[in-house]
């Protein structure tokens, strides 16, 4: 495995929190979380943006399995959101749907959509 797979937590711990920051991610547009994290996450974004790109029932209920309510949107919202808004957006593109950028601090990036 990986470094970025050895995190001192559990696999269900590391899947949760994966789940959370996609959600922040498409509700607010980016996050700061730490570089493992953030590799992490941008793996499983990308591909949940992929699935959105093609509407089928199929792609909706694998994002629905994935996506976790915000305090900003819920569930049902963020799946609108990513189907009708984020998918649309990159239709034409292929892959490279997010970023990450280093901060000053430590080990600190900023994860967003392009």
């Amino acid at each position: 495995m990986s470094f970025i797979n050895r995190k001192g937590k559990t696999p269900s711990h590391r899947k949760m929190v994966t789940r959370q920051q996609i959600s922040d991610v498409i509700s607010y547009g980016y996050i700061v979380t730490t570089k493992r994290y953030g590799k992490d996450t941008q793996r499983s974004l990308e591909r949940l943006i992929t699935l959105s790109k093609n509407g089928s029932l199929e792609n909706k209920r694998r994002a629905d399995s994935i996506l976790l309510g915000t305090s900003k949107y819920k569930k049902e919202e963020l799946m609108k959101k990513l189907f009708e808004e984020i998918g649309p957006k990159y239709k034409e593109r292929n892959g490279g749907y997010s970023r990450l950028l280093k901060l000053s601090a430590e080990n600190r990036v900023i994860l967003s959509l392009v």
